[in-house]
């Protein structure tokens, strides 16, 4: 059975051995405990002096694996730390353990914010902090050690309901969290562009487009999240015509369905707003299916419907559907 205990000093053999052995699976990643990271030799003093916390997971008497966490002490920010597994424990939901019960405990202290550093070369622990809703954030930091290592800077909110607006790191970054959210719509009936089923594949072909947009500076991304999960997304198409400079059009407003009814869409159909405005756009347009949620959501949020296509689309059942026009003026 797997326990998760705080760690202690007396650890430092099995955290040495399990930073080791993830390092060891990538070329030229040197571990050198004694010239360059010192403080795993007393791990948990280094984070209690620090004001965090360090955690291990053992299954029987055996140290499985290990993550910390500490308050950067700016922007109530939390940083989490010294994140590894045993190769035989990936894919079993330990990670995922680990890193919850950090998360946890960074709030529980009056954490806002959520961020870690990654070496650019571990790619399935990018995808597993992706899958968490962490996002790329600022730029690469170089470390002057023997590996020669480059991070990535990865990030989330860490309380409440949060909007930002992901540039083109972040975009990319986020894509596989998106397409899942995007699939989880369209397989719950959303009045989307897609059919039931939407594999993930071709959700993040669509992602991809949308993030190559924003490195463009042709659309702008919102994202939102809940309690540090990534819950929807909308986009503002800024491709219009060059007579038309003043307008931008509300694209793919998207809530996770376990999200639903908690002011998600609201909030971000009002940060959408308030980013237009911020870049000099008094206008905005969309359209929507009939008789949706949505049409009520916009509805209420002062949107003005300019028209009605009939059957215009079909709706999940294949039955024919109309289009309403909507614009909303800043």
């Amino acid at each position: 059975m797997t326990m998760i205990r705080p760690g202690r000093d007396d650890d430092a053999a099995d955290f040495i051995r399990l930073i080791g052995d993830a390092w060891s699976e990538f070329p030229n990643c040197i571990l050198d405990v004694d010239g360059e990271v010192p403080e795993l030799r007393a791990l948990a003093s280094h984070f209690r002096k620090a004001g965090g916390a360090v955690w291990v997971a053992e299954e029987n008497g055996h140290a499985i694996g290990m993550v910390a966490t500490r308050p950067l002490g700016s922007d109530r920010a939390w940083e989490i730390n010294k994140m590894y597994v045993e190769k035989t424990q990936r894919g079993t939901g330990l990670a995922h353990r680990l890193l919850g019960g950090a998360e946890s405990h960074a709030r529980e202290q009056g954490a806002e914010r959520l961020v870690l550093w990654t070496d650019t070369r571990f790619e399935a622990a990018h995808r597993f902090y992706e899958k968490r809703g962490y996002v790329r954030a600022g730029s690469i930091r170089i470390l002057d050690d023997l590996s020669k290592s480059l991070e990535f800077r990865y990030a989330k909110p860490a309380r409440g309901l949060v909007v930002e607006a992901a540039d083109a790191a972040a975009a990319a970054s986020a894509e596989r969290s998106l397409a899942e959210i995007l699939v989880a719509c369209v397989a719950d009936g959303g009045s989307l562009d897609h059919r039931h089923p939407l594999s993930l594949d071709a959700a993040r072909a669509l992602w991809r487009k949308v993030s190559a947009d924003v490195a463009m500076g042709t659309r702008l991304l919102l994202i939102a999240w809940q309690e540090g999960r990534m819950a929807g997304t909308v986009q503002l198409d800024l491709a219009t015509p060059e007579t038309e400079p003043h307008r931008a059009v509300l694209r793919q407003l998207l809530v996770h369905p376990d999200f639903r009814r908690a002011g998600v869409g609201r909030a971000l159909v009002q940060r959408a707003e308030q980013a237009a405005r911020g870049i000099g756009r008094s206008l905005l347009t969309l359209d929507c299916r009939a008789g949706e949620a949505a049409e009520r959501l916009f509805g209420g949020l002062g949107w003005v419907q300019a028209g009605r296509i009939p059957g215009f689309g079909r709706d999940a059942a294949g039955q024919p559907a109309d289009q309403i026009l909507l614009y909303r003026v800043l």
